[in-house]
């Protein structure tokens, strides 16, 4: 286990100490190697020892490894049979060893374990960094567990297995295994049955987080289960009730985040029908799981965790879930899920968490289904239903004390719920959507140093936010009033790390010490206010921040030189502001930076300052005054380009070769500016324009969720239109109003999965190429204002996505024949196509 680079902790561990419950029968280890004067058996010693020999130890725990009699070295325990003394266990699970990576054997587990064959407990834990998948052991050859002919627990957690293609049938000679952990292992598949399944006494298979396409059925013939987890595993499997009959002693059963076909009403059908009924954990979130919850699951009367969430389940919940008595989390979040939610959920009383957001509810919520909740803890709701409504009265006092709740896209005000301030122990307040107006309540602003999520964004709050508000000192505290109607000047909470206050009415100068105060700050986000004044230095002490987006404000003066101690930032957004003259070279002294926006403003000079900005992926500076050639650099320096837009500035010259050397770039705007010469032939080299998988240039900050939202303007079909999620989706080319000259390259015509292509407004000469029909995902094509000559080519009609074709103004000729109005039928039924060929403007069907 070499070339793990740092500290690794490893446990050979037995059931004192075992993680799982399924196997406490510490009574067996009882006898300590200090109440025997037998010498340990040859073999399993020197087993020790050579596991010994590749480890360093600079602490000395493996000290007491020395001499003949192993059952006396630290964390053996042996046990006495016949006058001599075997291993059963060996922990280290306090050792903490660093591995060398010129140790003998180079991160391969020693085969040499396999000669502890009295060993019950087996547990390595093998990665050195938590966030790595798959740890730096490996394993090649598995067959040296068939020496542990005793053994009862075995985690391979974090183990390379990608190499060892006859796992199972070596974990197969095992007859007394009781728990198997694979989980992280990079298994790529599930091999078929062995002849004889020796997993009689299994009780525990983790094969989480691994690469299987499908589920084999042995996996459903050991009936001795009463834990599977398949959590995450990329696999593709049909559910049938067959497959989970002979599964009755299942209590905890994980298929999340997989790809499941099938009916969830077969799944629980089948469960439902076991005479134990003994499951207790139902996970199946984000695993594409559809139908209807059948009314069997009130048989299973033991279940205390259902996770249904982000799947495709439909209809109502069904009224015998109030036979549930002993649920404890009910997570039903993300479905399309209709119909009233049952009175008898206020039955279950031993409830902790209701998760029912993002459905489409109906009927009326009301006290009555929370009156025997006296345990809840976590509430979510939401309907995208007009017809759902919320029927609780200002004097209700609820049976139960809240830490989180959150309701979404329903219409409770003008007033805040007044019964929220029964709930002294809220640390998560989410009302987004909501309607309620006026100022912020006295009793809230008495809950906030508990607070650790405040969320009240896109309702009608209006007045001035106090300064004297107490934030806790936790390591999250989000703070979010966007769209709402707040005015007066921006408040200085010490404690806040994520504050948003876009689109309100705040005004005046960005508070200069915002820096000092805030110190905490990872996200800034105070885009569409009336904010003036230049942007303040002490923007700079912020070393946390990972976002600023100060877009959309009265903002002037030139951006300031000091952005050297922000080394977390990514996010950069100062568009659609008063901003003036060059960009500072210090701008690119932040490694992590990948979104840049500086568009709209009226900054000027060359962008020299850019050259060291090699982590940009979205690099906007539209409408400004820069001017100059176009830099060749680009295609030399910012490689990770994914979004390129500079129209609306002074750029002339050509357009230089090497921006093809852009592979990821999808979005190149090169519009309204003085370039000249021809469109390079080369542009064929962007590859994600050819490819049918999307690049999302944030998708490494997916874990900020709604705390970064991207957004960009792009002129498409000649409208500008604003893109957030959807943004990565676009594939669009748009070289329009400049002076290029020549023929369109047919290259261009490779991009197959290009969406928009704007070469209006130029001097473009030629034809139109014959292959442009290639471009199958086009949506709209403007090619007008030009001096093209010669006919339309007819593979246009064979771009059935085509919504918007645009070639006034040129000198074609011919006929412009459009599909058969089967063809038109069969894809688009009904779907219309504007078409311009200057001065005739018609919407044929198509």
């Amino acid at each position: 286990m070499a070339t793990w680079g740092g500290l690794l902790l490893i446990i050979l561990s037995f059931p004192l100490f075992s993680k799982s419950s399924y196997l406490a029968k510490s009574n067996e280890l009882k006898t300590d190697a200090s109440d025997l004067n037998l010498r340990c058996i040859d073999i399993e010693r020197n087993a020790l020892l050579k596991f010994k020999e590749g480890l360093i130890d600079p602490l000395g725990q493996l000290a007491s490894w020395v001499g003949k009699d192993c059952c006396r070295w630290k964390g053996v325990h042996c046990s006495n049979e016949e006058l001599q003394s075997q291993i059963s266990s060996v922990h280290l699970r306090e050792c903490v060893i660093s591995i060398s990576r010129f140790a003998s054997f180079s991160g391969i587990v020693p085969p040499h374990l396999g000669n502890l064959s009295n060993l019950r407990y087996l547990d390595l834990l093998a990665y050195s960094n938590p966030n790595d998948y798959i740890g730096s052991s490996w394993v090649s050859d598995l067959n040296w567990v068939s020496g542990l002919t005793s053994l009862k627990y075995l985690d391979l957690g974090y183990i390379n297995l990608s190499l060892e293609t006859n796992w199972l049938q070596a974990l197969n000679t095992l007859p007394s295994l009781s728990e198997l952990h694979l989980y992280y292992c990079g298994l790529q598949n599930i091999p078929p049955s062995p002849l004889n399944l020796n997993f009689s006494s299994l009780s525990v298979l983790d094969l989480s987080y691994n690469y299987f396409n499908s589920l084999p059925q042995w996996l459903f013939n050991i009936s001795s289960l009463a834990k599977l987890s398949l959590y995450s595993c990329h696999a593709k499997a049909s559910i049938s009730q067959a497959a989970w009959e002979d599964l009755c002693n299942l209590q905890d059963l994980d298929l999340s985040n997989n790809e499941i076909i099938g009916n969830i009403s077969d799944l629980i059908g089948a469960l439902s029908r076991c005479s134990n009924r003994s499951i207790e954990m139902l996970k199946l979130w984000d695993s594409h799981i559809s139908g209807q919850l059948p009314e069997s699951l009130g048989f299973l009367k033991n279940l205390r965790f259902l996770h249904l969430d982000e799947n495709l389940l439909t209809g109502p919940i069904p009224e015998s879930i109030g036979k549930l008595s002993n649920l404890k989390i009910l997570s039903l979040v993300g479905n399309q899920l209709t119909g009233t939610i049952p009175e008898s959920v206020g039955k279950f009383t031993q409830l902790t968490q209701l998760w029912l957001y993002k459905n489409s509810w109906g009927g009326v919520l009301s006290q009555k289904h929370f009156e025997g909740l006296k345990k809840l803890e976590y509430f979510s709701i939401s309907s995208s239903n007009n017809a759902f409504s919320i029927n609780l009265s200002d004097e209700w006092v609820p049976p139960f004390s809240l830490r989180f709740i959150e309701i979404d896209s329903y219409p409770l005000g003008p007033k805040f719920p007044t019964w929220l301030k029964t709930q002294k122990q809220l640390d998560s307040i989410i009302l987004t959507n909501v309607s309620i107006s006026g100022t912020i309540p006295h009793w809230l602003k008495k809950l906030c140093p508990q607070i650790q999520r405040l969320d009240l964004s896109y309702n009608q709050l209006g007045g001035m936010l106090p300064d004297s508000l107490a934030f806790p000192g936790y390591t999250r505290v989000i703070v979010d009033f966007s769209f709402n109607r707040l005015s007066g000047q921006i408040p200085l909470w010490p404690n806040v790390t994520h504050l948003i206050l876009a689109n309100n009415l705040f005004s005046g100068s960005i508070p200069t010490n915002i820096g000092q105060v805030m110190l905490r700050l990872k996200i800034l986000d105070l885009s569409g206010n009336l904010l003036n004044d230049s942007i303040p230095l002490s923007i700079s002490d912020m070393v946390y921040l990972q976002r600023l987006d100060l877009s959309n404000n009265l903002l002037y003066g030139e951006i300031h030189e000091k952005w050297r101690n922000l080394q977390e930032i990514r996010v950069i957004d100062l568009s659609r502001n008063n901003l003036s003259g060059n960009i500072p070279n210090s701008i690119c002294s932040m490694p992590n930076l990948f979104w840049l926006k500086l568009s709209s403003n009226s900054l000027s000079g060359e962008l020299s300052s850019l050259k060291n900005c090699t982590s940009l992926s979205v690099l906007d500076l539209g409408g400004n005054e820069f001017s100059g050639n176009m830099p060749q650099w680009i295609g030399e320096s910012l490689l990770s380009l994914v979004v390129l837009s500079i129209r609306a500035n002074m750029f002339y010259g050509n357009i230089p070769e090497k921006l093809c050397h852009l592979y990821n770039l999808h979005i190149l705007d090169l519009a309204d500016n003085n370039l000249s010469g021809s469109i390079p032939s080369c542009l064929d080299n962007f590859s994600s324009l050819s490819s049918w998988t999307p690049y999302s240039p944030y998708s490494h900050y997916s874990y900020w969720n709604y705390v970064f939202i991207p957004q960009m303007v792009l002129v498409v079909k000649g409208l500008p239109i604003m893109y957030t999620l959807t943004l990565y989706l676009v594939k669009a080319i748009d070289l329009s109003r400049n002076n290029l000259r020549g023929d369109i390259p047919e290259e261009i015509t490779h991009l197959s999965t290009l969406g928009s292509l704007n070469l209006s407004w130029n001097q473009l000469t030629g034809k139109i190429p014959d292959s442009i029909g290639s471009l199958k995902q086009l949506e709209a094509l403007d090619l007008s204002q030009n001096n093209l000559s010669g006919p339309i080519p007819l593979s246009l009609t064979s771009i059935t996505s085509l919504s918007k074709l645009n070639v006034s103004y040129n000198n074609l000729s011919g006929k412009f024949h459009q599909p058969t109005n089967s063809k038109r039928s069969m894809i688009h039924p009904f779907m219309r196509v504007t078409l311009d060929f200057g001065g005739v403007h018609c919407k044929p069907r198509v």
